[in-house]
């Protein structure tokens, strides 16, 4: 039996347990920074399998090394996130997470159970691996500063240090079966506007009287809008948007004290990023000033842009065609979307895809962070296979380092 036919084989063997370690995981959510259940149920898996792992790496996040042939001639790495979301799931299944308020809306039971189904495979053929592969389950990714940056600065990336690193998301835009790649450019930069804009209150009626913030911060919206419009790089997507708008005022006829600005902006150069920051924070101040009032910007930076890496994306891309067929591997889109994955690829060369989870014909495809997000588990079997294929693809593509 050759390589890919015995991955296929160990895929379909383990698939009925990689989807009983999802379902666990479904129905017993985490949020961000809290996964102590979830670490140890993942400790305690590869406890079964003998995998050597070590803990404690942002707190709650577990790093797996499968060692093959030449173990320290080179390293690939594989991640996983593990958090949940504070959403009350409506789904009526078996699964149906326990935790009230917390659900696996993201597909992170998803990431977490092919990881671990990638290791059950790699485990028992690491005769065929030509060097060793690390396995990351990361905490946090749906928080700032994001699980990533912190197990980065805590040396996941070091001891081994990896040549590259591979990521899978779930896509409920893909009908399960199929993957999408796209190199270069993939997701965007995140980060938070805390705007407040203060006057001088007073009635609505009597303006002369008082600052209106309420204008204030309507101009300060409008013209941002300008900072895409007229100062960015049409060649490099970038979006502002404000969410949550506020004054606390209570009623219709009053000049408020303060008004309250929530918004977000994403962008996909990280140079253009800074300077749109100090763009924004001028404009907004100069804009309050010029009216009488004043302006706090507060900047929350999040996540960087992910980029993929173009070669090692496309040596994936067609080891994918070569596991699962032309027909079932796609070009997907940029997405103006974040993920803190972006940290690992600002490291390393990474390759960061998309695993196809929807059934339409049964219903399955609610998008992500819903609360009827659930996926066509047949998808596991694809995830783990693939991921383990494109793992000793990889390395055997490799130089030694």
């Amino acid at each position: 039996m050759d390589v890919q036919q015995q991955i296929k084989s160990l895929a379909a063997h383990h698939h009925q347990s990689v989807i009983d370690i999802r379902r666990h995981l479904h129905a017993n959510p985490e949020l961000s920074f809290h996964e102590y259940k979830t670490s140890a149920y993942i400790q305690q898996q590869l406890q079964q399998l003998g995998v050597p792992y070590q803990t404690g790496i942002a707190n709650t996040g577990v790093v797996a090394l499968i060692e093959g042939n030449n173990p320290k001639s080179k390293t690939l790495a594989l991640r996983a996130d593990m958090d949940a979301l504070p959403i009350i799931e409506a789904n009526e299944v078996p699964y149906k997470s326990k935790q009230e308020g917390v659900m696996h809306a993201c597909g992170h039971d998803v990431h977490t159970a092919s990881l671990l189904g990638v290791a059950k495979i790699l485990h028992e053929m690491k005769d065929t691996i030509e060097g060793s592969v690390k396995l990351i389950f990361q905490p946090a990714e749906e928080r700032l500063p994001g699980g990533a940056s912190i197990m980065i600065k805590e040396g996941v990336l070091e001891k081994p240090a990896p040549a590259s690193i591979l990521g899978q998301h779930v896509y409920p835009q893909l009908e399960a079966g199929k993957v999408g790649f796209r190199g270069g450019m993939m997701m965007a930069s995140a980060d938070e506007l805390h705007i407040t804009v203060r006057g001088k209150g007073g009635q609505g009626e009597l303006p002369h009287l008082g600052i209106d913030t309420v204008l204030i911060a309507a101009n300060i919206i409008t013209s941002l809008q300008q900072v895409i419009s007229r100062r960015a790089n049409p060649l490099i997507p970038s979006v502002l948007h404000f969410g949550d708008i506020s004054t606390n005022s209570g009623t219709f006829n009053v000049i408020p004290n303060e008004v309250y600005m929530k918004g977000t902006f994403r962008a996909m150069d990280e140079n253009w990023r800074a300077e749109a920051h100090e763009i924004m924070k001028t404009m907004a101040e100069g804009i309050a000033k010029s009216m009488g009032g004043s302006c706090d910007f507060g900047i929350l930076v999040g996540y960087p842009h992910l980029k993929n890496d173009e070669a090692l994306t496309q040596r994936c891309k067609t080891q994918a065609i070569n596991y699962l067929g032309k027909s079932q591997v796609i070009d997907i889109p940029m997405r103006m979307t974040a993920e803190d994955f972006a940290y690992y690829t600002h490291k390393v060369p990474g390759c960061f895809y998309r695993l196809g989870v929807a059934n339409t014909a049964r219903g399955i495809n609610s998008s992500v962070h819903t609360p009827t997000f659930d996926i066509d588990e047949t998808a596991l079997e694809v995830g783990m296979g693939l991921m383990a294929w494109l793992s000793i693809q990889e390395l055997s593509a490799m130089r030694p380092a």
